[in-house]
């Protein structure tokens, strides 16, 4: 069993940057992949960057997120993080952390833990 937990979230200006952080409880936490999803008022949960650590460090990034969102681990820690660099009014949404032992993905149905989200608003 997992727990998440997220913080970092709050307002900041476009342009600027926030780190996102996700707790996880488990034993095993090391072994999980990690992802980040969104989801902005009135739409869809999205996908934002995974990666799984465990297979030879394979990520994955959305196109919207790319060369401005970065997803780390501290294992000694248990967290994972979500460094957003260059924030967009389009990045406004409450943020999810979630984890899954065996797939690594864009896509939600691949995870069976969640954390309960932070949110994140752009102001422009």
């Amino acid at each position: 069993q997992v727990q998440l937990v997220e913080s970092g979230g709050g307002l900041v200006q476009a342009g600027g940057s926030l780190r996102l952080s996700c707790a996880a409880s488990g034993r095993t936490f090391g072994s999980y992949a990690m992802a980040w999803f969104r989801q902005a008022p009135g739409k869809e949960r999205e996908f934002v960057a995974a990666k799984n650590w465990r297979s030879g460090d394979i990520e994955y990034n959305a196109d919207s997120v790319l060369g401005r969102f970065s997803i780390s681990r501290d294992n000694a820690k248990n967290t994972v993080f979500l460094q957003m660099n260059n924030l967009k009014s389009e990045d406004t949404a409450v943020y999810y952390c979630a984890s899954d032992l065996f797939r690594c993905g864009p896509h939600i149905e691949y995870y069976q833990y969640w954390g309960p989200g932070t949110q994140v608003t752009v102001s422009t």
